[in-house]
């Protein structure tokens, strides 16, 4: 599991994919996600828009397991 770090409050899933290098763009979320199984917290999840937060757990098919933690 990867660690992505942030220094704000929480993260929009669509942003969180840019840092964790499942997508170049973040112009790319909203059809990365309608093709690609996010699993957040034991939940899927396809909502660029959902806000992660410390401690938040996130399984991206084909990209990884990723764990958000505030810096």
């Amino acid at each position: 599991m990867k660690d992505i770090s942030i220094s704000t409050e929480y993260i929009a899933l669509g942003q969180f994919l840019k840092l964790a290098d499942c997508i170049s763009t973040g112009g790319e979320a909203k059809f990365f996600l309608q093709e690609t199984a996010v699993v957040i917290n034991g939940e899927p999840d396809n909502r660029r828009g959902r806000k992660l937060y410390d401690g938040d757990q996130v399984e991206v098919e084909g990209c990884g397991k990723f764990r958000v933690v505030r810096r």
